[in-house]
């Protein structure tokens, strides 16, 4: 059964950081694409990046140049550094992923596993 834990959300002020976590188990494969998406009440889960088991990643292009996903296989955890923040990043940020080797696509829907969220507030 594969979990998906993600942590290191919190309330920040416009222009700060925060880095997330997703730590995985259940599996120790690294043919694992894995992603980060988001949703803000009220709004559909949209995606925010993404990276394949050969660490190619791709981003939205709201986020291009502010954040940045990573991923540690040696510790099954995934990351997402997120510079320069601001009030409409503002949203339940999801980490998610699915067995898979090659390019992944951005899509909710091609995703297998998810976690359960974690808060990012900023404020102005």
């Amino acid at each position: 059964q594969v979990q998906l834990v993600e942590s290191g959300g919190g309330s920040v002020q416009a222009g700060g950081s925060l880095r997330l976590s997703c730590v995985a188990s259940g599996y120790t494969s690294r043919d694992y694409c894995m992603a980060w998406f988001r949703q803000a009440p009220g709004k559909e889960r949209e995606g925010v990046a993404v990276i394949d088991s050969d660490s190619n990643t791709a981003y939205a292009q709201f986020v291009k140049g502010r954040f940045t996903i990573s991923r540690d296989n040696a510790k099954n955890t995934l990351y997402l550094q997120m510079n320069s923040l601001k009030p409409e990043d503002t949203a339940m940020y999801f980490c998610a992923a699915r067995l898979w080797v090659g390019l992944c696509p951005l899509a909710p829907e091609f995703f297998d596993y998810w976690g359960q969220g974690t808060q990012v507030t900023v404020s102005s």
